[in-house]
């Protein structure tokens, strides 16, 4: 399974709005996606406002859809010449998106939502990415630990990816629903990359990991698992999505909609896995043996809001946000021109 300085100021706001964002989201990473990041220049059919758009992004599998799109010429065909640009992170992504730096970007929900909560800024949904799907993201320890049972992490130390991510709410989510406290639980920040390290060298007890670098650290360290977070109770979980401020939605309704009709078809596509593994070392910058057995996501594009009032309603159930929020009100609706 990177900022302009107009960005810059508005980071703090966004790291007490939520924190970074998902499986990328502490990768040092820059410049543009999928052979080049965009498509051969287009000046539009006419029938967007702005032809041109800048699409914020991690190097992470979530994004195969998006990348798919622009090989497959999808987003051409609506009219629409997509730059993709790398991020640091999914706060990074967010701020440069407030900014007015990107038109859209990829985040988690959780600093979507939490900008939102505490009047960062005001978001719109344009289009999901993707929800938890069983053996994508999956706490996991050494095989010399003596974790073994999501009763053995009360008093463990486990690295996360960042504090108020959904990294730190899944794992706490996990240990509500078997019943451990986690009151006496050390959360570690620790980027995904280095997870495997962390805990081969025993800086940790376990950590949270997320694909690729759950089957990197199965192949490299035997690394093995105490506690899937994406069953149960959190089964089929909304993870991520694409955002954009309120603003752009207004005044770029055509090309909002053209973009979630080119996402719609790559989706739909994506759901042939032999459509989207032989993309991953080129984006994912994962080797072809990991991409050719690590799980992927639930790849989606259409926002449901009772799905995604999920995620709210957990950020509240564990304090990251304190205000309710009605996720109805933040999505686009679809039109069809």
């Amino acid at each position: 399974m990177t900022l302009t300085d107009r960005a810059l100021s508005r980071r703090g706001l966004l790291k007490l709005a939520g924190g970074t964002a998902t499986a990328g989201a502490l990768m040092g990473a820059s410049g543009c996606g999928l052979l080049g990041g965009s498509e051969s220049a287009s000046s539009g059919n006419g029938q967007v406002e702005k032809p041109n758009i800048k699409v914020g992004a991690l190097p992470i599998s979530d994004l195969a859809p998006l990348h798919l799109a622009v090989r497959e010429g999808m987003f051409k065909q609506e009219g629409l010449n997509v730059e993709i640009v790398t991020a640091s992170d999914g706060s990074a992504a967010l701020s440069s998106t407030i900014g007015g730096d990107y038109d859209i970007t990829y985040s988690s929900y959780v600093p979507f939502f939490a900008a939102q909560a505490k009047g960062v800024a005001d978001l719109k949904i344009v289009a999901d990415c993707g929800a938890g799907a069983p053996n994508t993201t999956v706490i996991m320890t050494r095989p010399s630990s003596n974790v073994r049972t999501p009763q053995d992490l009360a008093n463990a130390s486990i690295a996360i990816s960042g504090p108020r991510t959904i990294s730190e709410l899944l794992v706490k989510a996990t240990m509500k629903a078997y019943g451990v406290d986690y009151a006496q639980t050390e959360f570690a920040p620790v980027p995904f990359p280095t997870m495997p390290a962390a805990l081969e060298q025993g800086r940790v007890d376990a950590a949270i990991l997320t694909e690729p670098f759950l089957t990197q650290a199965a192949r490299k360290i035997g690394a093995v698992p105490v506690a899937d977070t994406n069953t149960g109770p959190l089964e089929d979980l909304p993870l991520t999505g694409y955002g954009a401020t309120a603003q752009f939605t207004e005044e770029n309704p055509k090309t909002v909609a053209a973009f979630k009709r080119a996402m719609d078809k790559a989706v739909a596509m994506a759901q042939d896995r032999s459509k989207v593994e032989p993309l991953l070392p080129e984006f994912a910058k994962v080797d072809e043996q990991t991409a050719s057995i690590m799980s992927l996501l639930k790849f989606n594009s259409k926002p449901d809001a009772t799905r995604l009032q999920r995620v709210p309603r957990l950020m509240k159930e564990f304090g990251f946000i304190d205000a309710d929020i009605d996720v109805s009100k933040m999505i686009v609706r679809p039109q069809n021109s």
